[in-house]
This record gives structure tokens, C-alpha cells and sequence, in this order.
């Protein structure tokens, strides 16, 4: 039993060693790719090769994320979206592959996805997706509703003058018989019933021109505003990161808070670790994942404010649902209207006589004279949709357009979180890129704490009043 139980642990200690000594090999394939592409000129063949090979990944990448984005997002055509990602892929690749700084900015646009420039491109993205998905979808949910209106508008008109026409030739067929004795049945029908028919129709008619006309402006609105937010935005998101690395290179303060290993090495050197035993809260250890209280706070009240716009989505995903179900239970409804049969029977005796009258008195229906009675049936229907009104189906609400709307503003409210680590990472990207650089703003900071502890050493030491006898 013992002998088991050791095998066990002997097994999972190789185990653990053999995943240990993986992941070791692996983060060091992956900051020997770091080292290789951060270069500014390769220092072997091997670096070259891995150089390379980073590049065209990343190009690839691009060229593809460029066509399906122009494709399903922006709905351009095939061909020309195809054509504009190859041309985007090659300057991407000529640009990763002759100048650093471009390498350097690609890198730099990764983290700052994580800044507040990259939180703004996501809930524009997110709030493009649900307005071209959403707001179309409910204004032909509401078209369907209104085409309902109209058919059962002028089904209505329609059973209407049919039977005002029915109710005429019933009158009519009563023939002169009705005029006995000077008293008439006098049943007269307009002739402008069908030009009443017509202005409704033609009100209705414009109508839900209108609501087609508000649903296509809508979605080309909603399109050519997502285009053009997310082109903005795009752009903006490199201008972000090229005025970074302009401030890195140019200003020795710029984003000169972080305590980072060249900076423990360095005072541990020329022996002066006490600058950084009682820190000044704007230090920031690069390596320490903890974040201030100030840093806490600002999260707190961004992620309120993101809150806010997940509700106000949900709010638009809710309306959409509900206008489906209206016009779905509006449609059914029309649907299921059944028509009503009609059966008028006139019969109509134009004059009595005293031996008709003998028989009412023993309570005998009188003898009929085909002379003086008339008899007569009409059949008709009363139908509250028109045959020729076609009713729409309801559109069905979307999903996948608002799972990525709020995909998209869960991940911009994860940045909220990450921004600190988001700027780390940034000032990490240009220190490797630009490693002279760092060694100068990394002696600056020196002297800026050094400067701030010869302050406070002058104001511990207050000089003392002198005596006399």
C-alpha cells in the first residue's frame, strides 16, 4: 500500500515537474520572440527569421479581421472589401518589417485597447451593432402592425359598401309593387362610396410608405454612423498611441511614476535603496498587481456609468421583443377573423283584401297572390380583411447583434479594471523598444527622488537658536 501511495506521488511530483519545465520552455520561446521583435535590427539570422514570421502573422491577421469587419459590420461588397484588406495586409507587413516606431506603435495599440480611447471604440462599436440590428427590426414591426390596420381598414370599407349595395338591390327588387297605396320603400346609396374607399386606402397607403421610408433611413443612418464612429475611432486609437510614444521620447516626466527593475538595480548599485523605503504616493511598482485607493475609485465610479449604458441596452432589447410580440399577436389576430355569412329575405305583401282578412281571423296565414307579394333573397359575406391585402410577418427579434452589443461593453467594462495594468504594460512596450531612452528617464526618476529626500532631510533638521551668557 505504501509502495502505491509513493508511485502516486512520484507520478504526480513528474507530473507537476514536466508542466513546470513546459511552461518555463514556452515563456521562454515567447520573450525570445518579444526580444526578437522588439529589435531594431536583428543581431542573427534566427532573430531575422523570428522577426519575420511575427510580422506576417500579424499581418494575416489584419488582412483578415480588416475583411470580415468591412464585410459583416460594415456591409461592404465582397470584391472591393477584399481588394482594400490585401492592400491594408502589405502596407501593414512593409511597415512592420522596415520601420521599428511602426513596429513599436502596433504594439503600443494593443494595451492602449485598455485605455480610456479604446473603451470609447468598443461602446461606439457596441451601440453602431444594436442600433443597425434593433431600431430597423422594430420599425418593421411596426410596419407589419400597420399594414394590419390597412386590411382590416379596407376589408372594413369594402363589407361596408357591400352591403349598402345589397341593402340597394334588395330595395330595388321590391319593384313598383312598393310604391302601392303612395308608401315606398325609399332606400337611395351614394355614388361616392368608392371615392371614400380610395382616400382611405391612399391614407393608409402613405402611411406605411412613411414607416418603410423611416425604416431604410434608419438602417442607412445607423450603417453610415457605425462606418464612420469606427473609422474616427480607429484612427484616434493610433494617434493615441503615436502622441505616447512622441511624449516617451521627447519628455524625460512623462509617465515617469513606475518603480521598475532597472530602477531597483540601479539604486541598488550606488547603494541608495532608502529613496524607495517610504515611497511617495506617486510611485508605482510596476510589478505589484494591487492597485491605489485613487486608482479604486475612479474604476468604481467608470463602471457606474457603464452600468448605466448596460441598462439603457437592455431597455432597447426589451422594446424590441415587445414590439415583436405586438405585431405578432396583431397579425394572428387579423389572421383568425373569420367571415361572417349574411342572408336578407324580403318578403313583402302589397295589399290586403276582406277575404285575406277572414282567415287572420281564425289565425290562417292569408292566401298569397303572385300578383300583389314579392320574395326575394340576397346572400353576402362580411369579410374584415381584404383578399388583396397581403398581411407581413413579424420580424423576429435578433440575437446574436445583442449579445455582441453586450459582449463588447463587458469587455470595455473589464478595461475599466485593467486600464491601470493597461498603462503599465504600455510604458513596459516602449522601455523594450527603446531601451537607451528608458536608461536616461530611469536616471531622472533617480534624481527626482533624490531631490524629494534632500528636501525632507532639510525640513527634519530645524536649526536651533543661539545662547549667549
Amino acid at each position: 500500500m505504501r509502495a502505491l501511495q509513493g508511485a502516486a506521488e512520484h507520478l504526480i511530483q513528474t507530473g507537476w515537474r514536466v508542466w513546470y519545465l513546459g511552461l518555463c520552455k514556452a515563456l521562454a520561446l515567447l520573450q525570445a520572440a518579444w526580444i526578437a521583435f522588439s529589435r531594431p535590427v536583428p543581431a542573427s539570422c534566427g532573430q531575422l527569421l523570428t522577426q519575420l514570421l511575427l510580422c506576417g502573422s500579424l499581418t494575416v491577421a489584419a488582412a483578415g479581421l480588416t475583411y470580415h469587419w468591412l464585410v459583416s459590420s460594415l456591409l461592404y461588397p465582397l470584391e472591393p472589401s477584399a481588394v482594400v484588406a490585401t492592400i491594408c495586409g502589405l502596407l501593414v507587413f512593409l511597415s512592420l518589417g522596415l520601420v521599428p516606431p511602426a513596429r513599436c506603435l502596433f504594439a503600443l495599440s494593443v494595451p492602449t485597447l485598455g485605455t480610456e480611447q479604446g473603451r470609447r471604440l468598443l461602446l461606439s462599436w457596441s451601440t453602431a451593432t444594436l442600433a443597425v440590428a434593433v431600431v430597423p427590426n422594430v420599425l418593421a414591426n411596426m410596419h407589419a402592425a400597420g399594414q394590419v390596420l390597412r386590411c382590416v381598414t379596407e376589408g372594413s370599407l369594402e363589407s361596408l359598401l357591400n352591403t349598402t349595395h345589397q341593402l340597394h338591390m334588395a330595395s330595388r327588387a321590391l319593384g313598383p309593387d312598393s310604391q302601392v297605396g303612395g308608401q315606398g320603400l325609399m332606400l337611395q346609396a351614394q355614388d361616392n362610396g368608392s371615392a371614400f374607399q380610395l382616400h382611405m386606402l391612399r391614407v393608409t397607403q402613405q402611411v406605411l410608405e412613411d414607416f418603410s421610408g423611416l425604416e431604410s433611413l434608419a438602417r442607412g443612418a445607423a450603417l453610415w454612423s457605425q462606418r464612420l464612429v469606427t473609422g474616427l475611432l480607429m484612427l484616434g486609437l493610433l494617434v493615441d498611441s503615436a502622441w505616447y510614444l512622441h511624449r516617451y521620447l521627447t519628455d524625460l516626466r512623462f509617465d515617469n511614476i513606475y518603480a521598475t527593475r532597472q530602477l531597483a538595480q540601479q539604486l541598488a548599485e550606488v547603494g541608495a535603496t532608502h529613496l524607495v523605503s517610504s515611497p511617495p504616493a506617486w510611485l508605482l511598482w510596476a510589478a505589484r498587481p494591487r492597485l491605489s485607493q485613487g486608482e479604486l475609485l475612479s474604476c468604481l465610479l467608470r463602471l457606474g456609468l457603464l452600468t448605466l449604458l448596460l441598462v439603457s441596452t437592455a431597455v432597447t432589447v426589451a422594446t424590441d421583443h415587445v414590439a415583436f410580440l405586438l405585431a405578432q399577436a396583431a397579425v394572428d389576430w387579423a389572421q383568425k377573423l373569420p367571415a361572417v355569412p349574411i342572408t336578407l329575405t324580403v318578403k313583402y305583401d302589397a295589399a290586403y283584401t276582406v277575404l285575406g282578412f277572414i282567415p287572420f281571423l281564425f289565425n290562417q296565414p292569408p292566401p298569397e297572390s303572385p300578383f300583389l307579394s314579392a320574395h326575394h333573397s340576397f346572400h353576402w359575406e362580411l369579410r374584415f380583411t381584404a383578399a388583396g391585402c397581403p398581411l407581413l410577418p413579424a420580424r423576429r427579434p435578433h440575437t446574436a447583434a445583442p449579445l455582441a452589443a453586450g459582449a463588447l461593453q463587458l469587455v470595455a467594462g473589464s478595461t475599466v479594471l485593467l486600464e491601470t495594468y493597461a498603462r503599465r504594460l504600455r510604458h513596459s512596450i516602449a522601455a523594450s523598444f527603446f531601451t537607451s531612452q528608458e536608461a536616461r528617464r530611469v536616471r531622472h526618476l533617480h534624481a527626482r527622488l533624490q531631490r524629494r529626500h534632500d528636501r525632507l532631510q532639510g525640513q527634519q533638521l530645524v536649526p536651533g537658536a543661539p545662547s549667549c551668557s
